[in-house]
């Protein structure tokens, strides 16, 4: 009884009591719940998002009783608190009958004002609690009335690194886009200091009392701020301090009057009834958050005499923040202060000791990560952050935290809209407009009228770098510009500190050289009102001298070119006037469109004589940013097509190809020849992948639309007057042959179709594509389909078309696996009088001489054949004996038959011996048009040329072409060769290169050539193993070639 007594008149034992009696509430509640309610109310208390309530870790709550619980509860909240949560729970789990009754058990028990006579560790929870629900959900810049979101739902991390960089580093990262960029970044990242670690002690045990936060305009250091305030109220960082307090410098600009430092936390912090005159007592526990130092509007390096030393000493406000920065008031709380580079000098002067962590802004994971936190939707997520991957320069903006949220503001309003982000309204240059009005709208008074003087320096700063190839400016250059003396300086350029001797020197830089780009593309624009005090001399305004650096040095000025033209777009000018109060000119407009078309005017196109095609991508960006119907169909007038190779095209290259290609008033050739149609997984973090896909593709690409989609739509729309497509090692699947038979199936004009090398459009593209064809391939003269795996399958559908098409004059299938059957399904379709097929290539077709005997019979039925290329075909004398059975046909109009491949002589043969060439002689006889004979990579031998010769020597024979480079030619055939120049056949090209010719033959050759001559033009002889006097003696004639 005693100790009873001695503990009730003890200190602080009514508090204790009140906790005792709020902790047999909360049991009380919690063992009247049902086992499946108590579940339900752990696991909200662990992973629901309440108001003002931080979770308890899963794993604690997972296998705790009614009693663990409750004191889990009053250990995280405090006791009177523990009660506040426990009804905000229930009431979540919908058991409001129960959430009633502890209420009014609490009033009962504790009465209302429960906050009289709290313990500090009660006030430190309804502070916390007060944190929690003003700092929980935060507003985005274009919110509606209601909008809001949770700050801890929507934050990503950030990539802070304490180290400093030398210049060289800070070049590499002005400069670096892309892949490039991403890498740095991610290298960057594998060092970075997490938020909860900024005041942890480092190797040597320093723990830092002032940590400086620093990054440049955007990069999130206020959202940082916030979640710091957030995360210590959940009880989730900084628990070594008992309060933090958040002070934004823009808002102590504006409270007037003296005030102590009480005073201004009672005007900054939520919540209320907190003693602050106690907490100040314990400046140990206590943490600053200083958010903007470099938004103060006044000086903090008042004399220290006249600063304050006392919490409760009222003082104006520009003295009380001063005194806490300069350390002079509350020198033992800790600090922790945001600001952009600008200001970095002037805070060194007032810090001591301080830990500087620079925010970096997102790496490619971050980035990631933001996108699926502000779309919420998996898909939505997934495909925003594909198109944005595959746009180098947005993604690699979008490191920095406000451009991120613009461009998913932007794309998630695209999302909505038909077309989706294929028809995207913003381009990279109205991204870059509204990431500078989002900074602009932070100025107020007399910086909001500074803007348009700063912004012609800064253009002129831009400018001259660019045309110096510098990205960092010494102080000297910013000063010259009285960029020095401009309050808005900061917002817009970035100061670094680097060691030089033993001194501290400032550079200065735009955030990103794109970002010095921008403005060096605005220095052009900008018309010249006048100001009382003119910038010294600059580069020369004149946008021709810029258009002609382009042409030398075209990396350099690529960006700046492409933004010149989104600046000449009619609602970027106003927007960006509406802004910055500058006037924007479109005077150079003319000048622009001019250039653009005399650009594609290079020295390979004035040699071959097409001037009327567009080789080069980047007319098309330029095009893109501008934007500009009628001005974009007037810069594609002068052209009647587009010719690019060898590109991979991300998918916003894909979107600016559509775009123009919608426009395109005259367009009738589209060659995109080796370029790749890039894609991009979600999960993918390595390089973007071409658009194949494996044979016998997952049933989720039917619901997926094939890379070329944007093209065959923009096609379509244009309505598609093309008369030769040519898309030659594209890497298309068969989804893809589908999207380009609906597009083609309505173009009336087309005349050559190339799809060649596409080895995973196959059977299923091939008959895809045909169901398109079929509606409208009637003008199709020449189709290439070589090296797209078809077979006899393939060969059937493709048969269908070429029924519908009399005027078919080319059809190459060389490099498909078709075989005789194959052949045998397209004959049947090629052969009669009525068709125009004049050349039919089946090399490495896996033809036997079955197949040659159904060729056979289409030499007779189809006198238009003049050409037939049968290389790296194992077809023997066999084959070559049934198709002389055509060749002979008094119908046959053959002039070239090409037995082996005329693309890769060394590998290819079609199994011909001398037996063959005796076969072919009789052929030569009969088949006068025959004008070409290929017999190259075939081991005829010597033997072969003998039983050939009587074929040459024979007056009937035409033919004027004959090749057998690498026959196992030795030298006796020279004999017959030489017999039948004397007999004066009709050959004017003899290829006998890469044989074993010896001395004797070849002179007996050449003595053949220089006493008979005939019509021989070109006699091509091996040079190897060959002496100096024989090759003196061949060079002497000029119809030799000697390789």
């Amino acid at each position: 009884m005693h100790t009873g007594s001695s503990r009730s008149s003890a200190p602080g034992s009514g508090h204790w009591q009140r906790g005792c009696r709020a902790g047999e509430l909360l049991l009380r509640a919690l063992e009247d719940l049902s086992q499946l309610d108590f579940k339900l109310f752990r696991d909200a208390l662990a992973h629901a998002e309440l108001r003002g309530c931080s979770p308890i870790p899963w794993g604690r709550l997972e296998k705790a009783d009614w009693i663990d619980t409750k004191n889990l509860m009053l250990e995280f909240y405090g006791a009177e608190a523990a009660l506040d949560v426990a009804i905000t729970v229930l009431e979540h789990i919908q058991r409001r009958n129960a959430a009633a009754l502890l209420r009014e058990s609490r009033e009962r028990a504790l009465g209302p004002a429960s906050l009289l006579g709290s313990s500090p560790s009660d006030h430190r929870s309804g502070y916390k609690r007060a944190v929690r629900q003003a700092y929980g959900r935060m507003k985005d810049p274009n919110a509606r009335v209601g909008d809001s979101v949770s700050l801890s739902a929507r934050y990503a991390r950030l990539v802070m690194v304490t180290e400093h960089r030398d210049e060289h580093q800070r070049e590499r990262e002005i400069a670096a886009v892309g892949r490039g960029h991403a890498d740095l970044m991610k290298e960057r990242a594998s060092c970075s200091i997490a938020i909860a670690d900024l005041f942890k002690p480092d190797d040597e045990g320093w723990s830092p009392k002032e940590v400086v936060l620093l990054g440049a305009a955007g990069m999130g250091k206020t959202m940082t701020a916030r979640k710091i305030m957030l995360d210590w109220a959940c009880n989730q960082m900084f628990e070594e301090f008992d309060f933090v307090f958040y002070i934004h410098c823009r808002e102590g600009n504006v409270l007037a009057g003296e005030a102590s430092m009480a005073d201004l936390l009672e005007r900054c912090c939520p919540g209320s009834a907190l003693p602050l005159d106690a907490v100040l007592q314990q400046p140990e526990k206590l943490l600053f958050i200083i958010d903007g130092f470099d938004e103060l509007r006044f000086s903090v390096e008042q004399p220290w005499s006249e600063l304050c030393a006392e919490p409760g000493e009222r003082r104006p406000v520009d003295v009380v923040l001063a005194s806490l920065l300069r350390r002079r008031l509350l020198p033992h709380s800790s600090l922790l202060i945001t600001t952009r580079p600008a200001a970095l000098q002037n805070l060194r002067r007032l810090l001591q000791h301080e830990r500087c962590a620079e925010i970096l802004g997102f790496s490619e994971a971050d980035r990631r990560d933001y996108f699926q936190r502000f779309f919420g939707s998996a898909e939505q997520a997934a495909a925003a952050f594909r198109f944005v991957r595959g746009h180098e320069l947005l993604f690699t903006m979008c490191l920095v935290p406000v451009v991120c949220w613009i461009v998913c503001t932007v794309l998630r309003q695209q999302l909505g809209r038909a077309g989706g982000l294929a028809h995207s309204p913003r381009t990279t240059t109205g991204i870059y407009v509204l990431y500078l009005s989002a900074l602009l709208r932070s100025l107020r008074g007399r910086q909001r009228q500074d803007v348009p003087a700063v912004l012609r320096r800064l253009c002129c700063l831009a400018a001259g770098g660019l045309g110096g190839h510098r990205v960092l400016f010494e102080e000297k250059e910013v000063q010259g510009l009285a960029l020095g003396r401009q309050e808005a300086l900061p917002l817009l350029l970035n100061e670094h500190l680097f060691q030089k001797d033993i001194s501290c020197v400032s550079s200065y830089s735009f955030i990103h050289l794109s970002f010095q780009e921008f403005f060096a593309a605005l220095f052009y624009l900008l018309e010249d009102e006048g100001e009382a005090q003119e910038p010294p001399v600059g580069p020369s305004r004149d946008v021709k001298e810029l258009l002609e650096s382009y042409g030398s040095c075209r990396n350099y000025f690529i960006l700046t070119v492409r933004f010149l033209f989104g600046l000449l777009n009619e609602d970027r000018r106003r927007e960006l006037e509406q802004e910055t109060g500058c006037k924007i000119s479109a005077r150079i407009m003319q000048d622009l469109l001019e250039w653009l078309q005399d650009s594609q005017k290079t020295a390979l196109a004035l040699l071959l004589e097409e001037t009327g095609l567009v080789r080069d991508l980047e007319l098309c960006h330029c095009l893109y940013e501008l934007q500009d119907e009628r001005l974009v169909a007037a810069a594609l007038c002068p052209f009647t097509g587009l010719r690019l190779h060898g590109l991979n095209l991300n998918r916003f290259d894909q979107v600016v190809l559509a775009f123009s290609l919608r426009r395109f008033p005259g367009l009738q050739v589209l060659e995109l020849g080796h370029c790749c149609f890039l894609w991009d997984e979600p999960e993918d973090t390595a390089e973007p992948q071409p658009c194949k896909k494996p044979h016998g593709e997952a049933p989720e690409e039917e619901r997926t639309p094939p890379p070329i989609h944007s093209l065959c739509q923009a096609l379509e729309a244009s309505g598609c007057q093309l008369k030769t497509l040519r898309l030659d090692r594209c890497e298309l699947s068969s989804a893809c042959g589908a999207a380009l038979g609906s597009v083609l199936g309505t173009s009336p004009a087309l005349t050559e179709l190339g799809l060649a090398g596409n080895k995973d459009l196959g059977d299923e593209g091939v008959r895809r594509l045909c169901e398109g064809l079929r509606r409208g391939a009637g003008p199709l003269r020449e189709l290439r389909l070589g090296g797209c795996s078809l077979t006899a399958a393939g060969c059937r559908a493709l048969a269908s078309v070429l029924a519908a098409v009399p005027g078919l004059a080319l059809l190459d299938l060389s490099d498909n696996a078709v075989g005789d059957g194959g052949v045998r399904e397209l004959c049947a379709a090629l052969r009669g009088p009525g068709r125009g097929l004049r050349k039919l290539e089946l090399w490495q077709c896996g033809l036997t001489e079955l197949g040659c005997e159904t060729l056979a019979a289409v030499l007779a039925d189809t006198p238009s054949l003049a050409e037939l290329h049968l290389g790296g075909n194992a077809v023997g004398d066999g084959g070559v004996r049934r198709l002389s059975r055509g060749l002979r046909d008094p119908r046959c109009r053959l002039r070239t038959l090409r037995p082996r491949c005329p693309l890769a002589r060394r590998l290819w043969q079609c199994g011909l011996t001398e037996l063959g060439c005796e076969t072919l002689a009789a052929v030569l006889a009969d088949s006068p048009s025959l004008a070409e004979l290929h017999l190259g990579g075939n081991a005829v031998g010597d033997g072969g040329v003998r039983r050939l010769s009587p074929g040459l020597r024979d007056p009937r024979c035409r033919l004027r072409t004959l090749s057998l480079w690498q026959c196992g030619l030795l030298g006796a055939c020279c004999e017959d060769l030489c017999s039948a120049l004397r007999a004066g056949c009709a050959l004017e090209t003899l290829d006998l290169s890469e044989n074993n010719l010896d001395k004797g033959s070849v002179q007996a050759l050449c003595w053949a050539l220089g006493q008979h001559p005939g019509s021989l033009q070109k006699l091509w002889l091996p040079s190897s193993g060959l002496d100096e006097e024989t090759l003196r003696e061949a060079a002497e004639l000029e119809q030799v070639k000697l390789v």
